[in-house]
Formats: C-alpha cells, structure tokens, sequence
C-alpha cells in the first residue's frame, strides 16, 4: 500500500516537473510584445537600466493577463463579442485611480485629435 502511494506522488511529482518545464519552453516561445516598455517603466520606478529578463517575463505576463481578463469581462458586460470604452469605464467605475487614469487617457486622446486636425488644416492651407 506504502509503496503505490509513494509511486503515485513520485509519478505526480515527475508530471509536475514535465509540465512546468513545457510552460517555461513555451514562455520562451512567447513573443515578447512589450518588453521594451516594460523595461523602461522598470528602470523610471527605480529598477536597474537593464532589469533581469525574467523579471521582465514575468511582469510581461502578469500584463497580458489583466488585459486578457479585463477584456473578457468587458466583452460579458457589453454587447456579446464588442468591447468598447464605455464597457471598460464600467468595469473600472468602482476603482477611482483607474477610473481616473481611464478619463485622462481618453480626454488626452481627443485633445490629440484635435492638434492633429488642426496641424493637417495649417499644412493643407499653406500648401495650397
């Protein structure tokens, strides 16, 4: 009896140990798709100039994983399959830093358009 218990947690131990290796090979795998940025606001926050890579991973990954949940659950509370920025002002509401940060983006992003309207405008003019 001893014995299949102990064969059954090494067996599970060994299933472990494959299944982990095979996440780290695939994580090697993963690009990468904002490491640059991540280093820099590692480095702005008082981090070395060039962190360690698996620092870097690992807060890659955390991430892509609160964009892919808060997606999710926009996506749930929303029309089926849309996300939109009212959806997302939502989810956020309850949480006054984020539903702040949402609000400066978004004013930020239409004061944007507006140079760039603007900017095209006195270019076409003086082109003409």
């Amino acid at each position: 009896m001893a014995s299949n218990a102990t064969e059954d947690m090494e067996e599970e131990a060994s299933q472990g140990l494959s299944q982990d290796l095979n996440e780290s090979q695939s994580s090697d795998k993963k690009k990468r798709i904002f490491s640059k940025e991540l280093r820099c606001m590692m480095y702005g926050f008082g981090d070395d100039h060039n962190p360690y890579t698996e620092s870097v991973d690992m807060l890659e990954d955390l991430v892509i994983q609160f964009i892919t949940e808060t997606a999710l659950r926009a996506m749930d509370s929303g029309r089926p399959g849309r996300v939109s920025v009212e959806d997302v002002m939502h989810l956020v509401q309850r949480d006054g830093r984020k539903y702040a940060r949402v609000k400066d983006l978004l004013s930020m992003n239409e004061e944007l358009k507006k140079a760039r309207k603007a900017f095209d405008e006195v270019k076409y003019v003086q082109s003409a």
